[in-house]
């Protein structure tokens, strides 16, 4: 069995350690080899399905797909306090999913809020909050 077996299987497993160990031997962001960053981004999402949340955090400051795989998982997960951390911190691509978040489940007032508070510049949240919460 070659290590993408093994790797596959362990995520069946949800033996995370194994399947991470042995897809981030063969990964690499923004590699020429398209396997190579392929693998990249299923390392960010065993990660995150690990709940490996800090060793994400780490990542995301200056790993993009990082960041992106750690701003889907706050979401999915409910954690909206964090988001709202990262985006005042400077995370524009959480402002962007807090705020349709917030614009999914009906709270228009609270979305529109958020970009004032955070980026009241930033003309695609504003756009966000203003499709995004139509009814």
């Amino acid at each position: 069995m070659d290590w993408l077996e093994r790797a596959r299987a362990a995520e069946q497993l949800q033996e995370w350690d194994v399947a991470i160990t042995l897809v981030s031997a063969h990964a690499e962001c923004f590699s020429d080899d398209p396997d190579m960053h392929d693998n990249h981004l299923w390392h960010m999402d065993l990660l995150a399905r690990a709940e490996r949340i800090p060793e994400l955090t780490e990542r995301a400051l200056t790993d993009s797909h990082a960041r992106r795989r750690l701003n889907r998982s706050l979401r999915e997960r409910g954690m909206e306090a964090a988001l709202r951390d990262r985006a005042e911190d400077g995370d524009r691509g959480a402002l962007y999913v807090l705020v349709r978040l917030m614009c999914e489940t009906d709270r228009v007032q609270e979305a529109q809020k958020v970009v004032q508070d955070i980026g009241p510049d930033d003309q695609y949240a504003h756009q966000i909050a203003a499709k995004g919460c139509r009814p």
